[in-house]
C-alpha cells in the first residue's frame, strides 16, 4: 500500500488544476505547469480544494507510479504558488560569479570565463562575488540547472574547492602523511 500516493493534495484558492485524458495542468499566480502521466496506471480526482490520486491496478509498476504522480502534482502546486529556490556558493581563491543580463558569468580558475545561459523559467540572483541563487517554478528544472552548474567546477576532496549548496558540510580528505 502506497503511503505517499494515498495522501490528499490540498489546493489553495488561487490555484486551478485541470485533468485531461493524459496530462495534468496546474495554473497559479507564478505561472502554469503541465505534466503528462500514464493514464493506464492512475487517475486523478479533483474536488473542491483537494486532489486525490487513485491507482487503477495492483501491479507493482502501477503501485510505484502511484506515489510518483502524487508527488509530481504536489510539487507542481507548490511551484506555482511559492516557487523553488536553491542557494549555492563557491569556495576557492579567485572564484567569482557575475550576473550578465539573465545569464551567469563564472570565473573558476580556468584561463577563460565560463558563461551559463539561463533556461526558460529559471531566474538567477547573485549575492556578492561568491554566492548566488537559482529560482523557478519547476522543481525538476531548478535541480537540474544546479547540477549542471556544479559540474562546471567539481569539488576538490583535499582543499574543499568547488561549487557547493548552502548548508553542505565540506569534508576534506587527509593528505599523505610522512612516517618517520
Amino acid at each position: 500500500m502506497s503511503r505517499v500516493g494515498n495522501k490528499v493534495i490540498n489546493i489553495e484558492s488561487n490555484v486551478e488544476v485541470k485533468v485531461s485524458e493524459k496530462s495534468v495542468t496546474v495554473k497559479g499566480p507564478k505561472g502554469t505547469l503541465n505534466c503528462d502521466f500514464d493514464h493506464k496506471a492512475v487517475s486523478f480526482k479533483v474536488d473542491e480544494g483537494s486532489v486525490t490520486v487513485e491507482r487503477l491496478s495492483e501491479i507493482k509498476s502501477v503501485k510505484s507510479k502511484h506515489g510518483l504522480y502524487r508527488a509530481l502534482v504536489a510539487n507542481m502546486i507548490e511551484g506555482v504558488t511559492r516557487g523553488f529556490e536553491k542557494k549555492l556558493f563557491m569556495q576557492g581563491i579567485g572564484y567569482r560569479v557575475q550576473l550578465k543580463g539573465n545569464d551567469l558569468e563564472f570565473s573558476l580558475g580556468y584561463s577563460h570565463p565560463i558563461y551559463f545561459k539561463a533556461p526558460e523559467g529559471i531566474k538567477f540572483t547573485v549575492f556578492g562575488q561568491d554566492k548566488f541563487e537559482v529560482a523557478g517554478i519547476n522543481k525538476q528544472l531548478v535541480g537540474e540547472v544546479c547540477a549542471q552548474i556544479k559540474k562546471l567546477r567539481k569539488r576538490d576532496a583535499y582543499k574543499g574547492k568547488g561549487i557547493h549548496f548552502e548548508g553542505d558540510v565540506i569534508r576534506k580528505k587527509a593528505g599523505k602523511s610522512i612516517k618517520k
